[in-house]
């Protein structure tokens, strides 16, 4: 039953496609990762306590990690012990539920149950029903959104998918959306009851990203040229991070001032996303518009080096299709460097227009290209973004993020306590709800046609 009000929560938090313990910028790894290891270190430092659930994918790691004080990663064993692409984690999701189930007899009872990406709360809407106790889902992205703005070339996400994300929605007691435009995106699109839906925005860790002491000492320290002038990215490598719309830029940029080519340095700074197997090709963009002489690619780096990668830069640019928040943004603000950034999802929320940095309607190369040279051409305007950067950023404590996320846990478990109605409404063996294999030919006739 819920947990007494007076007693900090213990959460099983779900995170089956990638780790909290996975290098942000590689893989599968990005802003969600960071999401769950600041998150679950801010509840902690509340009182509760975190267990973290992921799937096994054979690095070498022992079955528990300490991650902080009262938050473990437990890593679980669902199909086999290694990589996976995306698209065969969802037969792996009954076998991780049964396992989790089996650990967790070892672990704690819990209060709550925390799911992240649709993945993950299809298995939370099981153990949640097993263990009678809330279900608590962030999204972080959802397919009918990243459907609706692919980038050209660009696969759609699966329909299975969208109806997964659909039952996830109307299972979860709580829904947690990090701005008010993806609130309004898990309404219009998911049926998703606004009364069911908090928004809590994420937090930014404002001792590894600040100002520091300056633009020039993290330049000398990155073996960085004093006058160079610097647009940003940082991300995963795959076309709805948008990437190719900054090389695009670039080579508009020179178009427009071809003085700038002794002094620009692009750093591209990301792995590819998932696999790896299907590279955007962006060596050979940069060849073929005749960049490949600014642009220098960099393997994703541990925070506080990555910090003094935002302190360099003159400004960040995040040319995002879709983009639920966009930490990076944050990030590169509270480290006193204004960002330039396309205008959707949570971006505007991150970035003030006009103030901390500046939005982009649309993706036209031009765009970004105009703007990279205003702030190359007015420094001062862009110094001045860069300090109400860091007073923007400074309102976004992850502190806040956690005592927000404890109102909804405790929402969670009074909608409970109001009439609970999930496995108890099903007789399943052994007590678990079926988990319908994503796939199966029961699973396909309910596909949205």
């Amino acid at each position: 039953m819920p947990r007494p009000a007076s007693r900090p929560p213990r959460v099983a938090m779900l995170s089956v496609h990638t780790s909290p313990l996975h290098q942000p910028g590689t893989g599968d790894a990005g802003g969600m990762n960071v999401y769950m290891v600041q998150l679950a270190r801010a509840l902690a430092t509340k009182g509760a306590e975190i267990d973290v659930f992921t799937r096994c994918r054979g690095e070498g790691l022992p079955a528990r990690v300490p991650l902080a004080d009262q938050v473990t990663v437990h890593h679980l064993h669902a199909g086999p012990c290694g990589p996976l692409a995306k698209e065969a984690l969802p037969g792996t999701l009954p076998e991780f539920s049964r396992d989790l189930l089996r650990v967790a007899e070892h672990c704690r009872s819990y209060d709550v149950v925390h799911s992240h990406y649709w993945l993950s709360g299809q298995v939370g809407r099981a153990v949640a029903g097993h263990w009678r106790i809330p279900l608590v889902h962030t999204m972080h992205t959802l397919g009918r959104v990243k459907n609706a703005s692919l980038a050209p070339g660009d696969s759609a996400e699966p329909a299975a998918r969208i109806l997964g994300e659909h039952q996830v929605v109307d299972a979860a007691d709580r829904l947690i959306a990090n701005t008010a435009d993806e609130a309004a995106a898990l309404h219009d699109l998911y049926g998703a009851e606004t009364t069911r839906t908090d928004i809590v925005r994420p937090g930014v860790d404002t001792e590894t990203f600040s100002p520091g002491a300056g633009r020039q000492a993290a330049r000398r320290r990155l073996g960085l040229p004093p006058d160079a002038f610097i647009p940003l990215f940082v991300g995963r490598i795959q076309p709805l991070k948008g990437p190719d719309v900054l090389i695009r830029a670039i080579a508009e940029l020179l178009g427009l001032a071809p003085e700038l080519r002794t002094r620009l340095l692009v750093p591209v700074i990301g792995g590819l996303s998932g696999s790896g197997a299907h590279a955007p090709g962006l060596p050979d963009l940069c060849r073929h518009l005749g960049v490949d002489d600014v642009v220098r690619t960099e393997p994703a780096v541990r925070q506080r080096t990555l910090a003094d990668w935002y302190r360099a830069a003159d400004v960040l640019v995040v040319p995002s299709r879709s983009e639920s928040f966009g930490l990076v943004a944050v990030e590169a603000q509270a480290c006193g460097t204004p960002v330039l950034a396309a205008r959707v999802g949570g971006l505007p929320t991150a970035v003030q227009d006009g103030r901390t940095g500046l939005l982009v309607d649309g993706h036209r190369p031009a765009d970004y290209a105009r703007n990279l040279l205003a702030l190359a051409r007015a420094p001062r305007r862009a110094h001045a973004m860069g300090r109400a950067g860091v007073r923007h950023a400074a309102g976004m404590a992850w502190e806040t993020a956690a005592e927000a996320t404890l109102a909804t846990y405790e929402r969670a478990a009074w909608t409970a306590r109001r009439g609970w109605a999930g496995a108890a409404a099903c007789p399943c063996p052994g007590g678990i709800p079926p988990l319908e294999v994503l796939g199966s030919r029961r699973f396909r006739e309910r596909l949205p046609k």
